[in-house]
């Protein structure tokens, strides 16, 4: 710390580098146990969740704040998918958000969803009451996998795919993505990825969607916040990265030379390694599971490159205890249930809104503006100004 005149400056509290150990607020929606490998979503394993019911059960548990039984999941089911029909005004100006090079489907969405809430007219949240704030999180959600498929199609030319209201969210998506009815083995195991990343604790977009929930903006001004912050390759650009590895690696006799060269070069093994977990992250495990069942040697491969990869960190890296992340298998298990690349993120974004949107309706029901402090360790105030400054 540089120190220019007066006394020493007072001693204060060493920040907490990216608030890591940090409690910024209370919530009931679910939590991440690192040190356990365990995350649930109110109470519950989340990987369980996955593993056992569907997308709606899991979505009606978020956004409702309790399991639905057979009837209530069958109300839920017909009123979520009767919200998925877009503006016209939106549906309009999809090709022209869609348009030119480079596309970036996110970039694409980050707008089309500023857009929408436009058009919906969505109100801050402090002026709305609380059950007003959860309706709009259902419609958001269930237009989110709209927008993005529907941007995707729109570059490329192609109609918007009206979904079927007779198919779940997760199958409607691959159709309106692909424009044929889904296989129902590639259904499912989207649907379990996608119930596995519809919340993760208070990660970087969510803790985004929560500040901006907090000045009592409207919904939509939080989840383009989300949306950006998803958008860094370190939150939410990964299972593309993670695939690219395997590419790179191409045969399975590479695999050791090619990840020992990436450690000792320093270069970060997408994949592998996570913030908070610090054994198996129990999303990867579901995830490698749903792979081998789908088949095709790229999930034999990519087994293969794990135990590779954890040999390598093993070696040269004793003690850090890195393990397989979520976004290992989940680029294998949306590439070959036919989602494109550059879909992967969009992908995860539109399960992730039924997460954002159960943080924004908590942050606005017990709202306090969040206002951090900062730990200053500039020169010591009040610094004197230069002889003779004077205004120019």
């Amino acid at each position: 710390m540089t120190q220019v005149g007066g006394a020493a400056p007072p001693q204060v509290a060493m920040a907490a580098p990216g608030l890591e150990g940090v409690a910024v607020a209370e919530t009931t929606i679910g939590d991440v146990r690192g040190e356990e490998g365990f995350f649930h979503y109110r109470g519950y394993n989340a990987a369980e969740l996955a593993r056992r019911l569907s997308f709606e059960q899991v979505w009606h548990l978020l956004s409702e704040g309790f399991l639905p039984d057979a009837g209530q999941v069958a109300a839920f089911r017909q009123r979520t998918s009767a919200m998925r029909s877009l503006p016209e005004q939106v549906a309009r100006l999809l090709p022209e958000l869609a348009a030119g090079e480079p596309f970036v489907p996110l970039t694409a969405l980050r707008t089309a969803v500023s857009l929408t809430a436009g058009v919906l007219g969505l109100q801050p949240v402090m002026d709305i009451s609380a059950e007003e704030v959860r309706q709009q999180g259902l419609v958001m959600t269930a237009l989110a996998p709209v927008l993005v498929t529907g941007l995707y199609r729109a570059h490329r030319g192609e109609p918007l795919v009206v979904p079927d209201p007779d198919l779940g969210y997760a199958a409607a998506y691959l159709q309106m993505l692909t424009g044929r009815r889904p296989d129902p083995l590639q259904a499912r195991a989207v649907e379990k990825y996608l119930i596995l990343t519809m919340d993760h604790g208070f990660n970087a977009s969510t803790f985004t969607a929560r500040v901006i929930t907090s000045t009592g903006a409207d919904m939509g001004a939080a989840l383009v916040g989300a949306i950006g912050a998803l958008s860094g390759p370190l939150h939410g650009g990964a299972p593309s990265r993670a695939l690219q590895t395997l590419d790179e690696i191409g045969t399975e006799e590479r695999a050791y030379d090619y990840l020992r060269q990436k450690v000792e070069s320093g270069d970060r093994l997408m994949g592998f390694g996570h913030r908070v977990y610090k054994t198996d992250d129990p999303r990867s495990t579901l995830l490698r599971e749903v792979a081998l069942e789908l088949g095709g040697e790229q999930a034999r491969f990519a087994e293969h490159v794990e135990q590779t990869a954890l040999r390598v960190l093993g070696e040269l890296k004793p003690g850090r205890r890195l393990y397989t992340n979520v976004e290992f298998y989940a680029g294998v298990v949306m590439n070959t249930a036919g989602i494109p690349r550059e879909m992967f993120t969009p992908t995860f974004a539109s399960s992730r809104t039924v997460g954002w949107t159960a943080a924004i309706c908590e942050q606005a029901a017990h709202n306090r503006l969040i206002r951090p402090s900062a730990v200053y360790v500039g020169p010591t105030p009040p610094v004197p100004l230069p002889e003779g400054s004077r205004y120019a």
